[in-house]
């Protein structure tokens, strides 16, 4: 291999200590009064009965519920599975909510009042959304010769993540807010030799952003 391809080769090395470009915007709209008094707490849920393709974005609202709990300023969060558990069946694959208009009507049942109360579950959060890949260019290409392997060519890609989380308050029934993030990166994959993919955190910018702008929204007594 020639010096200026050995010099490609180390820069491209380098850029795999950084991370893909992400631009994140947070909006909340408030309906109503919010407060977290000792023994309360929120859980954080998201659609069961996804087709397996959307099944990881389970893991975004797991994200959220962790995050929402961690950090000085960390609120409260009871964990979704015990949270299920504990309300069996009505938040079960086959019984949950498809979409948030869903949400008045269950947890408005009698038999879920005093279910809603030993958990300690004053708001539900319900979050919607997904990440997306939006664009893509470039190539690269791979062969083996009888010098070695290699892959050539230089690939960039966009992911789009739009996310809402409906804040509701299990005593009236009724939403109190609503919340969205969306956060918008480009990755890359420049390839000397060896592909060095560059991501951007487009998922986990989102999620920290949403989480963050909760724990204000829920700790906001105005």
């Amino acid at each position: 291999m020639n010096t200026p391809v050995i010099g490609l080769a180390i820069a491209i090395a380098a850029l795999a200590t950084l991370s893909g470009c992400v631009t994140s915007t947070v909006q909340e709209v408030r309906e109503g009064h919010t407060e977290l008094a000792e023994g309360d707490a929120v859980v954080v849920l998201g659609r069961r009965n996804r087709p397996s393709s959307s099944e990881t974005e389970l893991d975004f609202v797991s994200c959220v519920s962790r995050s929402m709990g961690n950090g000085s300023n960390g609120i409260p969060v009871v964990d979704g599975e015990a949270f299920r558990d504990a309300l069996f069946p009505w938040f079960e694959p086959r019984t949950a909510p498809m979409n948030a208009s869903d949400l008045p009507e269950l947890i408005s049942h009698p038999a879920l009042v005093d279910r809603f109360e030993s958990v300690g579950v004053k708001y539900v959060v319900w979050v919607e959304g997904s990440t997306r890949r939006t664009d893509s260019a470039g190539s690269l290409s791979c062969s083996v010769t009888p010098g070695g392997a290699g892959c050539f060519g230089f690939l960039t890609w966009e992911n789009d993540s739009d996310y809402e989380a409906s804040v509701w308050d299990i005593e009236s029934g009724r939403t109190v807010g609503r919340v969205s993030s969306e956060a918008v990166g480009t990755s890359y994959m420049p390839a000397v030799v060896v592909p060095v993919p560059i991501i951007a955190r487009v998922k986990s910018s989102a999620c920290s952003s949403l989480a963050n702008q909760l724990k204000g929204f829920l700790g906001n007594s105005s």
